[in-house]
């Protein structure tokens, strides 16, 4: 995903509203959800903060775009780890697999974009009124993709007869706080300063026992 990596490239013609974030994504990989200024995306593209204002209403309204792209970014990194596994002929452990390897996806994502992971799970103004309640995610909006991706990965998982059903209401959410914690652990915590080897053997062991859990 190119707006990961954080080049920069002056306006010319075209999307400015795209080019706008475009640039709030690279700032939010630089220094995460405070570095995202409309005014310094504005300058990154070579235009006045008046043009910036024409396409968002302020610093709340741009940083909820790139909470979206980061949220995006995220669940494209599950996707990709799903992707590269090796197919397998039995279902339900391919269920198994799966599962592991979307959690493996996630914390990579956390561990390598720590800025736009951090700005993926920032509170935004505009977010206040449009979380969802329950644990219905809706499928069209691309803020929840990870989550949505989540959920049917543990719906998979039940099919396959490798999760019981009646273990499966509410699943989503343990999981999901167990890796998200993970992540955080890693970035801010006291897990930070492991040595590459043992972080990854630390992830390996959490999602085998996450997965274990929902598996019993």
């Amino acid at each position: 995903m190119e707006s990961i990596t954080g080049a920069k490239s002056r306006y010319h013609h075209g999307d400015l509203r795209n080019a706008l974030i475009e640039a709030a994504v690279g700032l939010a990989v630089e220094g995460g959800p405070e570095r995202v200024v409309l005014r310094e995306a504005a300058r990154s593209v070579g235009v006045s903060p008046t043009a910036a204002y024409r396409h968002f209403t302020g610093h709340g309204d741009l940083l909820e775009a790139v909470k979206i792209r980061g949220q995006q970014a995220l669940a494209d990194s599950m996707t990709e780890a799903v992707r590269v596994l090796p197919g397998l002929d039995d279902p339900g452990e391919e269920a198994v697999r799966r599962t592991e390897a979307i959690g493996r996806g996630y914390v990579r994502f956390a561990i390598e974009h720590p800025g736009l992971y951090r700005t993926a799970f920032c509170r935004t103004p505009s977010a206040e009124g449009s979380d969802f309640t329950g644990l219905d995610a809706p499928e069209d909006r691309p803020e929840f993709a990870a989550f949505v991706q989540l959920s049917d990965t543990l719906d998979t998982l039940v099919a396959a007869g490798r999760m019981r059903p009646e273990n499966r209401p509410a699943a989503e959410v343990a999981a999901w706080s167990a890796v998200h914690g993970l992540s955080l652990l890693i970035l801010d915590g006291p897990l930070a300063r492991l040595p590459a080897d043992q972080r990854d053997a630390v992830v390996e062991r959490t999602l085998t026992t996450i997965v274990a859990g929902l598996t019993r």
